[in-house]
């Protein structure tokens, strides 16, 4: 297949879809606005990578006539936007079929209410559409809500994990350590700040023993504007030699990462956190994990029975399970079996890609049809 993508350039979520599709044998482009050029994580060199000339948000009205003269170059047999409100609105005024549009979580989650014209925009980019596809059922719900559309008709794609990459390792550990993790970018919406708040009620309330306190780490990977909020929360709960900011790594290093941790806390407070990655890829390395209970982290952890369910923003009740979670190891072993077998059945990233290879083939058959 040739495919067309219209995507971030500098989104891991773009980048790992575009270098498996094109490993898979497709010949894969990739469009994105100025400011999304590719950065930390690499594309696949024989990737054709077109930078469009415009920055968002006004390029993604600005830059439909060159993206137009691409994809009369290219020639595509599928063109794939990924994100529904600014590449969706790009891509309907491109009036390109098939045409499928991606949503991930705040584009149909948060943007619609905002403003009584964003809700009108995403609207009209759903309904363009020749195809949806979402990487959770809750999102997919989301999208019915927004336009009349049978949720059959939307499929599900999870943004699943490469299992051979994401796995349990050998590495050398502190034994006298626990090390707790986050990894995630610094936003309001991602919560950090009540993973904060937990190790600090852990360390304060919950752990009597000196040594047991001393025993604790927490590493938040990850960047972003909230950053010196959560330097200061640090300082103001003297946590600084427990809490250490890593900064945001490349994806091909987060196994190891993950592997030097002992719990993973996934800490988001809206429902738009609409399936959770870092989570399926804790899970994957069988590090126990414990989420908020946001609809894409209940989706992914299967209602609790993969994972421990806290309500969001509950900082205490996140310390507290952390704490049982230290006192019984057997436990922390029990959930990361569990969990990995959960994300073997049901986010296998190659898997994935299949099906979604299978959605691209049967929407190009149908148009071929039309």
């Amino acid at each position: 297949m040739k495919i067309l993508l219209l995507a971030s350039g500098k989104d891991i979520h773009s980048v790992r879809w575009a270098n498996q599709l094109s490993k898979n044998g497709n010949v894969v482009h990739l469009c994105y606005v100025s400011d999304h050029k590719p950065s930390l994580d690499k594309f696949n060199p024989n990737i054709f990578l077109h930078e469009l000339k415009f920055k968002s948000p006004y390029g993604y009205y600005l830059n439909v006539s060159q993206l137009k003269n691409i994809i009369n170059y290219v020639k595509p047999d599928i063109f794939n936007a990924h994100y529904a409100s600014g590449y969706g609105t790009l891509g309907r005024m491109c009036n390109f079929s098939p045409y499928m549009l991606s949503v991930y979580g705040s584009d149909v989650y948060d943007f619609p209410y905002k403003r009584k014209i964003n809700m009108q925009i995403i609207k009209k980019n759903l309904k363009s559409a020749n195809v949806i596809t979402s990487t959770s059922h809750s999102m997919a719900n989301q999208v019915t809500r927004l336009i009349d559309i049978p949720l059959e008709k939307i499929y599900t794609v999870p943004f699943g994990v490469d299992i051979t990459k994401f796995r349990k390792k050998n590495t050398e550990k502190e034994s006298n350590q626990i090390v707790i993790g986050s990894v995630k970018k610094l936003s309001p919406k991602y919560g950090i700040k009540y993973g904060i708040l937990a190790v600090h009620h852990l360390v304060k309330e919950l752990l009597r023993d000196k040594k047991e306190k001393t025993r604790i780490r927490y590493l938040i990977y990850g960047e972003g504007k909230e950053r010196n909020t959560l330097k200061k929360l640090v300082e103001e709960c003297k946590l600084q030699d427990i809490v250490e900011f890593k900064g945001r790594i490349p994806n091909n290093m987060v196994p190891n990462a993950l592997n030097n941790l002992d719990i993973f806390l996934g800490t988001s407070v809206l429902d738009s956190e609409s399936f959770g990655v870092a989570i399926v890829e804790a899970m994957a390395c069988e590090v126990p994990v414990i989420v908020t209970d946001v609809d894409g982290f209940k989706e992914v952890v299967d209602e609790g029975a993969a994972g421990i369910i806290v309500p969001r923003k509950d900082y205490k009740e996140m310390g507290k399970q952390i704490f049982n979670i230290i006192n019984n190891p057997k436990k922390r072993i029990e959930l990361g079996r569990i969990e990995r077998i959960r994300v073997i059945k049901h986010y296998n990233w190659m898997e994935n890609v299949k099906k979604m290879e299978t959605i691209y083939n049967k929407a190009i058959e149908i148009f071929q049809i039309k």
